[in-house]
Parts: C-alpha cells; structure tokens; sequence
C-alpha cells in the first residue's frame, strides 16, 4: 500500500464504520423514530466518505460527476425519506419509546393520530 492509499483506505474504513453504527442503530434503538434517525444520519455520511474515496481513487471528471449525483441525490432523498416514515408512523398510532421526552407533534396537535380502521363486513365486533 503506497502511502497515497492510506487515506483512502481511512475514508472508506471511517465510512464502512459509521454505516456499521447505523445498522447497529437500526437494531439496538427503541422505537421507529430513534431508528430512523440512525438509518439516515450515520449511514448518509458514511455513504459520503466512502464515495469521497471512491472519487478521489478514480480521479476521473465523468466519475467523479456521477459520484456527485450520487452523494447529492441521497443528501436530498434520505431527510425526505425519513420525514415521511416518522409522519406515517407517527399517524399510524406507533407508541413512542418511555424514554421519549418530547412529543413535539402531539402537543401541537398539528399531526393527529388516524382513526383506526373499521372493522370489515361481517366480523363480529370485540
């Protein structure tokens, strides 16, 4: 390994490391939206630090251009993404953690809980 190399390989191994973080995240938080919140912020940098190596390895202007549509499409999609999962988890009646302090949505009354849904022709009601 030439000492060039090295920090590329610092790059890739910090962002195959905090893409690690965010699986164990994703398996150790308890609710929905503590795992969201590892799946997009740990991984997003994680996914840049590693295309950042993977231009700078490549020094190539087409490559690198597309690495950059990479990098900002995900920049753009994963806040979105994670939004939308908290809102229709929020909406779907998803029980927050006992660790959960702030219900930001539920004082305000901005995001109220959906009804549940009817009971369907024919069933007996509980």
């Amino acid at each position: 390994m030439s000492a060039a190399e090295v920090p590329l390989a610092l790059l890739v191994l910090t962002g195959a490391g905090l893409t690690l973080l965010a699986t164990v995240g994703l398996h150790r938080f308890p609710d929905v939206f503590a795992r969201m919140h590892a799946a997009t912020k740990s991984a997003t940098l994680g996914l840049l630090l590693v295309l950042l190596a993977t231009a700078l390895a490549l020094a190539d202007a087409v490559a690198t251009s597309k690495i950059a549509l990479v990098a900002v499409l995900q920049f753009v999609t994963a806040p979105v993404a994670a939004h939308m999962i908290g809102r229709a988890a929020y909406r779907a009646g998803t029980e927050l953690s006992p660790e959960t302090q702030i219900d930001e949505l539920g004082e305000a009354g901005v995001l109220p809980p959906l009804p549940s849904s009817p009971e369907p022709p024919g069933a007996t009601p509980s």
